[in-house]
């Protein structure tokens, strides 16, 4: 049993420790997380879009100089974390090494490679995920209340990460009560769980409520401009794609919790994954939505897998074994952006990648690069080249000049690049960014970054004495290519009149009543 958990730890480590030396050096921190990072910057109870408990994680990675190795270390350690909560639970059930290698295979070769390399709320939803499914699992096998706690906090906590939590909590009470597990609703311990659980998000609800609920205008904006284009057929066969070489052992562990006598002990946990889905179907959620409910059901399809290849059909292991590592390895490719863009574009125009949808935008269109990879081009170049129009300026117009951008990951981008450039802070209306612009501020200049090709031809350009685009993003597999640098000089009373205003009206805009 030692050993078995020694090795356990050791495929954590390569869990860990692997993304960092696969992906290429070109890339740059993730648009979104140039936004949860300056998040970091303004501790609070909540945000817009998100509730607080990454900033911490932000604030921490800011002392240590947000480097990418730090952007990096907690998504890449959460992951690990999570591999080893799984792990520990199906070696509690009788798992051996075979098992653990299946196991490490569903984390590694699989959509979780990339979403435990991105610093944004998922990795730690998916996290609490799987501590809430742990909590009840073993509740449900020893009866011990210590776990209700366990899983009270990790509801709580998994609050404080991702709203979307609230969907698996909301679907376990059912499927709870329509099990013989329903006594549990009898039990004064759950509700102390609850409770605890209330507690620990009511910092956040405190928040949300003193803000007007902006969550719920986040949510409108999402679903009208990203959600809406969600369709069911693409929704279901995502839930096979995100895990397409090992897509198989989620599937066995589902059907284990439903088929097998020992398995239905935990079908509250099956029951639970239809109402999420069905939830998702509902409002039209993004596919990815569901990764909390996968780590569990790898858990027991490894398990599941290993007990029928051992027992029945032993040479097997080495054919699954190498089946999943030859299409994990070629789907590592699409997980992180492992080649320069040139490079990695032409690997997928020669392996068709396109036709898994991969490449396919929320514009509804396919580029050469996923979307993801293209969000992690061109901010340095932004950066610098909105530092060489600024200090175009002499240092008195300087210190009455704004960096406004027309998007959060704009602003986040040159606020994270902005000691090296020497440039202040950037300000923007879109997302927490509103929150963070001082009331009533006062500028005559304004270097302008904006993706709209027709800006230079509105009316509030005449508010300005000079007007000029200084220049543009250039890198052609960035998501931003073409935004314009601009160079706004002589702002009128008017135009900051009105500038001070709007921002007033889209603050009052994002209340969700």
């Amino acid at each position: 049993m030692k050993k078995l958990h020694g090795f356990l730890y050791l495929l954590a480590f390569l869990k860990f420790i692997l993304p960092f030396f696969l992906q290429s050096s070109i890339y740059e921190p993730h648009r979104d997380e140039f936004l949860y990072l300056a998040e970091g910057s303004h501790p609070a109870f909540g945000f817009m879009e998100v509730p607080p408990l990454l900033s911490v994680f932000a604030w921490i990675t800011g002392l240590f100089g947000n480097g990418m190795f730090w952007i990096k270390f907690w998504p890449s350690l959460f992951g690990a974390l999570n591999f080893i909560l799984v792990g520990k639970l199906i070696i509690s059930l009788g798992a051996e090494i075979f098992a653990l290698i299946l196991l490490f295979f569903c984390f590694f070769f699989t959509g979780f490679l990339r979403v435990h390399f991105l610093f944004q709320p998922n990795f730690l939803e998916i996290f609490f995920y799987t501590v809430i499914a742990i909590g009840l699992i073993q509740y449900v096998r020893t009866s011990q209340n210590k776990w209700l706690y366990i899983t009270g906090i990790g509801a709580g906590l998994g609050l404080l990460s991702k709203y979307s939590v609230a969907f698996y909590l909301i679907s376990l009470l059912p499927a709870l009560l329509i099990t013989k597990y329903r006594t549990i609703f009898l039990n004064r311990h759950f509700y102390i769980a609850l409770g605890l659980a209330f507690i620990i998000f009511l910092p956040n609800l405190i928040w949300q409520y003193s803000h007007h609920f902006p969550v719920f205008y986040h949510m409108h904006e999402l679903s009208s401009t990203q959600l809406q284009y969600v369709k069911l057929s693409s929704f279901l066969l995502d839930q096979l794609v995100m895990f397409l070489p090992c897509c198989f052992i989620w599937v066995t562990g589902f059907l284990y919790l439903f088929l097998n006598k020992e398995g239905r002990t935990f079908v509250f946990l099956g029951l639970a994954y239809i109402g999420v889905v069905a939830i998702l179907l509902w409002f039209h959620g993004k596919s990815y939505y569901t990764l909390g409910l996968y780590p569990i059901l790898f858990g027991f399809g490894s398990f599941v897998i290993e007990k029928w290849a051992i027992q029945s059909r032993f040479f097997l292991r080495f054919i699954i074994s190498a089946v999943i590592i030859f299409f994990g390895i070629r789907f590592t490719f699409i997980c992180l952006p492992l080649m320069s863009p040139v490079n990695l574009a032409a690997h997928y125009e020669k392996a068709r990648a396109a036709n898994l949808g991969v490449l396919r935008w929320e514009d509804q269109q396919d580029h050469p690069l996923p979307q993801d990879f293209a969000d992690m081009l061109g901010w340095e170049e932004m950066a610098e080249k909105a530092s060489v129009a600024l200090h175009s300026l002499d240092s008195s117009q300087q210190t009455n000049t704004i960096i406004f951008c027309d998007n959060y990951g704009m602003a986040g981008a040159v606020t994270y690049y902005g000691k090296k450039y020497h440039l202040p802070p950037a300000y923007s209306d879109n997302a927490s960014f509103l929150y963070w612009i001082p009331d009533n501020i006062y500028f005559k200049n304004l270097v302008l970054i904006e993706n709209d090709p027709d800006e230079m031809k509105y009316d509030f350009i005449k508010q300005f004495s000079s007007a000029k685009i200084t220049d543009s993003i250039t890198n052609p597999y960035a998501r931003e290519k073409g935004t314009a640098i601009m160079l706004l000089t002589g702002a009128s009373d008017l135009f900051r009149k009105f500038f001070n205003e709007k921002l007033a009206t889209d603050r009052i805009k994002t209340r969700g009543y």
